[in-house]
């Protein structure tokens, strides 16, 4: 409370602190271990940690450069008599004293031991043995039961010499420090005259402090929820208020069999009784008081449960929650895709963020009542938005501009189609008269309603404010912002991108049916067109080019181009293999046949030992070419499971799966019939490394709305001959820069393009950057990536690297990010690679797959389901915490930080944005295993 710091730890080893919005610190310990216990000292800018391998760990906030830094300064386990079982110094409870140099340590067998800090010197002659406490416990209740291990420790709030021992088996102990014995025989209520226990019935107890004539009303034992069996009650707080009833809060006691699964913590005041019921597991909570010492009204109330960080405003009627700044579930519902869009123009920022704040009215007024630290970061040269797709059909807009990642709105497409999803459902309305009396909190909700919403592909103009969204069962919506309601109906156009071939079955999901009856879409972006292909896969490309006014799009059948200013589909390509089964099986019923492959595997190796028998090799040799065809095997088994591999570029077979799956798709104006006419032109790449082109013929602008838009295959198809999928597709004008985005020259944001000189045309694979000449297509240049060290491209964009030193200089350059986590620059035109860095682990799959670019050399990616990291490769383009937390104003002691020579792990850079990993393991990303001083040579080089 004096700092005004929250801090979470979590199971990956790390230590989170976050005050007011902005001031953020992250630290990570050596050890690989959960963070089990986090505790402040009071009073000072030190907090102690336990880790679930026994060790305790000290950390403190200390200034450097006018900047707080989060440094661990001392480590330290307990260790008990030779020979005495690890269960005697196993710590299940920690109490930092009030004095800030002691910390109180019970462990699994029932002793306490007394630690001074911040040395974590042990203070044998003051520890708390429990042959010291049983002696004063009667015969009896020892006769019936061990004690067993120290639950809970708490200090009395009037009388710092005086402790609570709360003992497994029921036990509490009131133990004087000063004069080493019991007093009378777990929250202790302000006046320090009542202590409360709660317990694994359902029950709590009220007992009252060194008072020998008690009556029964004074000490009551009572279970909120009883008379049938009820869960335990987890944790119990009792704070009084000035002029009313005290608060009194705990967690669990719901009755075990009607509502044992519910995740609840009651809140009483007076009259008002309510059960907050969240949709993950309570980790723990607190509750914050106005006043700097925790004197004063409790104001709100902080819960960490397993998915998210729910705030309630306890001083506004209804307790309303408050809206989070930081720590936002991101995965609210699983994040399917994301896209980022930098230089937000500031009208149409004005505009999301008004639509945004019309779904915000249930929130309190009250402001964020963390309020540690100061941010000293500068405000952020521009305005970014993060987009990001969800599998309930929701896409949310997110300022990504600075530190924090701030919701500014939310999208639903899921009232365009028929879904089972109940309208009238409101989740967070409790049954009239319901016992317990429910009331739904928290916006974590991983439940679809229909998979097939899910959200696959997102394209925003910043320009014209269009947004196009693609989803599962190959819906393309086109949608522009509306800054009122609007009732509408949505026509779909159905496009068959197989095209009448025949011998093709779908057997995936069916498409989503389009509601007939006009809908009311809220203030936002609104739908006005909409595509279903057929079959109805996957969308896997999408583009949108709002000067022309059209959407690309490609699935694992083919590719078509839609114009959405005449709502007619211009044309279909299909590009599926007639060998490719697979890609009619779909998604939702499919996972890659593991039999296909084996199966394809043992073929080779059985036309290798034909090979061998027809050529009459030795024994020896055909022992080699076995041993090569079982290497092969494995290799592509390792493949199967998602593994990086090394090899050299080799043609794929034609038969592999999904050949025609499109993977990308580019609009450019540039040159294809001749190189004196340059014309409109949309481009396709495949999975199967062919490249198709088609030349646009567009009407004049005053016959734009009645003339339809013709297109005609350019002769500029190209295979790659080893047939790596085509991840990227980019044309350099003549002075080799990459074109510049639509209707950002008429915005007068960029240059024109150069169209004297002659265009060039840059494939990137998953295997190698190949530069062609335009319109003629022949090889100019290449660079093979993974001949070099084995690693494929998953990820790659354009990015502008201005100077650092000079404003007007800068670079364009391809930025790619591995399958081995690393990302390199390589430059333009010259397609030579720049620097190289690792920056995700190779084993991190996932992680790898979801990064998304941005324009200026930064990006994004998820390092848990619910959490990214942000990361840069600019020298001018760094988002970073720049914050200050002083030391506290107490009149108490006050202790000058003491180090050991410990080395220190603080990672200013983490852009942490949500806690999944408080409970579920994530991977020990390798920027937090580094110092400060080496991540400024990896972001500054």
């Amino acid at each position: 409370p004096s700092l005004q710091l929250l801090a979470i730890g979590t199971r990956s080893g790390a230590i989170k602190l976050y005050g007011a919005p902005g001031v953020e610190f992250m630290g990570l310990h050596d050890e690989n271990a959960a963070v089990t216990q986090v505790h402040f000292l009071p009073h000072q800018v030190e907090l102690v940690t336990l880790l679930d391998d026994n060790s305790l760990h000290m950390w403190t906030l200390r200034a450097h450069k006018g900047l707080s830094e989060l440094l661990e300064i001392g480590r330290f386990t307990l260790t008990g008599p030779p020979g005495a079982p690890p269960s005697v110094t196993r710590v299940t409870a920690v109490l930092p004293h009030s004095s800030g140099e002691l910390l109180l340590l019970g462990t699994e067998g029932g002793h306490v031991f007394i630690v001074e800090v911040p040395g974590f010197r042990e203070l044998e002659e003051r520890n708390i043995s429990l042959d010291q406490v049983a002696s004063s416990v009667p015969d009896d209740y020892i006769g019936r039961r061990n004690l067993e291990h120290v639950e809970a420790l708490q200090e009395n709030p009037v009388n710092p010499n005086q402790v609570v021992i709360g003992y497994g088996r029921g036990l509490m102990v009131v133990w004087d420090l000063e004069k080493q014995c019991q007093l009378e025989s777990v929250w202790w209520t302000e006046d320090g005259g009542y202590i409360l226990s709660s317990h694994s019935d359902g029950s709590y107890c009220r007992w009252m402090v060194g008072v020998d004539d008690v009556n029964e009303e004074e000490e009551k034992s009572d279970i909120p929820y009883g008379h049938f069996p009820c869960k335990a009650i987890m944790k119990i707080i009792q704070l009084p208020t000035e002029d009313g009833p005290p608060f009194l809060l705990f967690s669990g006691g719901m009755p075990r069999a009607s509502y044992g699964d519910r995740h609840c913590i009651t809140v009483i005041h007076g009259k008002t009784h309510v059960a907050l019921d969240f949709t993950s597991r309570i980790i723990d909570f607190f509750v914050i008081t106005d006043g700097l010492q925790q004197k004063g009204d409790p104001s709100a109330l902080v819960v960490l449960v397993e998915e998210e960080l729910v705030v309630i405003d306890l001083q506004t009627e209804g307790w309303p929650v408050i809206q989070t700044p930081y720590l936002v579930p991101l995965h609210s519902s699983a994040i399917t895709c994301s896209h980022h869009v930098s230089a937000i123009p500031f009208k149409l920022w004005e505009r999301i963020s008004s639509v945004g704040e019309l779904q915000n009215t249930h929130y309190s007024k009250k402001p964020w009542p963390i309020t540690g630290g100061q941010s000293l970061a500068p405000d952020p040269p521009q305005r970014d938005l993060l987009l990001t797709g969800h599998e309930d059909g929701t896409v949310r807009f997110w300022d990504a501009s600075g530190v924090c990642l701030s919701p500014m709105y939310k999208l639903s497409t899921a009232g365009v189609f028929d879904t089972d999803a109940d309208p009238n459902d409101n989740m967070n309305q409790g049954t009239e008269g319901e016992w317990p009396p429910f009331r739904k909190v928290g916006c974590f909700d991983p439940y679809s309603d229909d998979p097939r919403l899910g959200i696959q592909k997102i394209h925003l103009c910043k320009y014209s404010g269009y947004l196009t969204v693609a989803g599962t069962a190959g819906q393309i919506l086109v949608m522009e912002l509306n800054d009122e309601a609007a009732e509408q109906t949505v026509e779909a156009k159905v496009v068959d991108l197989l095209q009448g071939q025949e011998g093709f079955r779908w057997k995936g999901h069916t498409r989503l049916d389009v509601r007939e009856e006009p809908v009311l879409f809220p203030p936002g972006f609104q739908p006005f067109a909409l595509v279903q292909c057929q079959p109805p896969a996957v969308v896997t490309a999408l583009n949108l080019h709002s000067e022309w006014k059209l959407v690309a799009f490609g699935t694992s059948h083919g590719f078509g181009l839609f114009d959405y200013q005449q709502k007619n589909n211009v044309f279909v390509k299909c590009t599926l293999n007639p060998s490719d089964q697979l890609a009619m099986e779909g998604p939702l019923s499919r996972v890659k046949s593991i039999k296909k492959s084996l199966r394809q595997s043992f073929r080779r190796i059985r036309r290798s030992r034909v090979s061998l028998r027809k050529h009459h090799v030795n024994n020896a040799a055909k022992v080699d070419l076995l041993q090569e065809a079982n290497a092969r095997l494995e290799a592509e088994l390792a493949e199967m499971e998602l593994a990086p591999v090394q090899r050299k570029i080799e043609a794929r077979s034609s038969d592999d799966s999904f050949t025609g799956l499109v993977r990308t798709l580019y609009f450019a104006d540039t040159f294809l019939s001749d190189s004196s006419h340059n014309s409109p032109s949309l481009w396709a790449g495949t999975n199967g490394g062919c490249v198709f082109a088609y030349m646009l013929r567009l009407p004049p602008v005053e016959h734009r709305a009645d003339e339809p838009i013709t297109a005609h295959p350019g002769k500029q198809e190209i295979q790659l001959m080893h047939r790596a999928p085509v991840v990227g597709i980019v044309v350099l004008d003549g002075h080799g820069a990459p074109l510049p985005e639509p209707l950002e020259v008429a915005h007068d944001l960029a240059r024109s393009p150069e169209m004297q000189g002659s265009h060039h045309l840059l494939v990137i694979s998953e295997e190698q950057f190949k530069v062609f000449t335009l319109p003629k297509v022949s090889a100019k240049m290449k660079l093979k990536l993974t001949a070099i060290d084995g690693s494929r491209v998953r990820r790659v964009g354009v990015a502008w690297f201005g100077s650092n030193r000079s404003e007007d200089y800068g670079e364009s350059g391809l930025v790619v990010l591995t399958n081995q986590g690393d990302l390199h620059v390589v430059s333009l035109p010259s397609v030579k690679l720049q620097v190289q860095y690792p920056c995700i682990r190779k084993e991190d799959v996932s992680g790898i797959a979801s990064c998304v670019f941005t324009k200026h050399g930064q990006g994004f990616y998820l390092i848990s389901p619910s959490e990214f990291e942000r990361f840069s490769l600019s020298t001018r383009c760094l988002v970073e915490p720049r914050c200050l937390v002083g030391a506290p104003l107490h009149s108490g002691p006050q202790r000058r930080p003491q180090t050991d020579g410990a080395s220190s792990k603080a990672v200013l850079l983490a852009y942490t944005l949500s806690i999944r990993d408080v409970l579920s393991h994530t991977c020990n990303h390798w920027i937090c295993c580094l110092s400060y001083t080496v991540m400024e040579k990896i972001i500054r080089p």
